[in-house]
């Protein structure tokens, strides 16, 4: 039985990928990425005052860009790469061709392309989930400057230890982001709106 022209290995398409996995991960990436944009922009925009409408809507929005800008630049690797120490890996940017369109690993069907994409929709939301208990409360330029340094020293940690082979990737189990994308957003948009200062007052 021979395969469709389709769906035979050629340059675009090696031995080891596989169609059908590629384009479920891009799916299932898609799906996540739209619980934020718009999902949770418009669900911030329309929880607040009508004043602190488009501040909120911004936030969301901008934590997803920032994520993608840092992401490809130093977050991927610190989460998934080379091991730097038990809690990271090394940061180094995932956006040559040489790496993106290499296989994922020794037993993986999906470029590193569509990884560090599916990866980054989880980071992203993580992040714009955080934003949530900070609504009214911070500032955007703070706002600005909080997400890369939270991504950094936060959730790359957090991917890093149960995801990426770190500390905890061998006693902890956690294929539905539990851990690294609830709990690590639950407790630090907690802290984060306990010592925020609220801006109503």
């Amino acid at each position: 039985m021979s395969f469709p022209q389709a769906l035979t290995p050629d340059e675009g398409s090696p031995e080891w990928m596989s169609k059908g996995n590629n384009a479920w991960q891009l799916t299932a990436t898609a799906m996540v990425g739209m619980q934020s944009v718009p999902g949770l922009v418009v669900l911030y925009g329309s929880m607040v005052k009508k004043k602190w409408a488009v501040n909120s809507a911004f936030m969301a929005f901008y934590a997803f860009a920032m994520v993608l800008v840092c992401w490809v630049l130093w977050a991927h690797n610190m989460a998934f790469g080379k091991k730097m120490s038990p809690l990271s890996g090394t940061p180094h940017a995932a956006v040559t061709d040489g790496f993106l369109l290499a296989q994922r690993g020794p037993d993986s069907t999906v470029p590193n392309s569509d990884y560090v994409f599916y990866q980054f929709a989880f980071a992203a939301i993580t992040v714009v989930l955080l934003a949530g208990s900070l609504l009214g409360r911070m500032n955007f330029y703070a706002w600005m400057m909080f997400v890369p340094l939270w991504l950094t020293f936060s959730y790359t940690i957090g991917a890093y230890t149960i995801w990426g082979g770190g500390l905890l990737d061998r006693y902890v189990i956690d294929y539905a982001g539990g851990f690294v994308i609830h709990l690590s957003s639950g407790v630090a948009g907690f802290t984060a709106a306990y010592w925020v200062i609220d801006i109503h007052t």
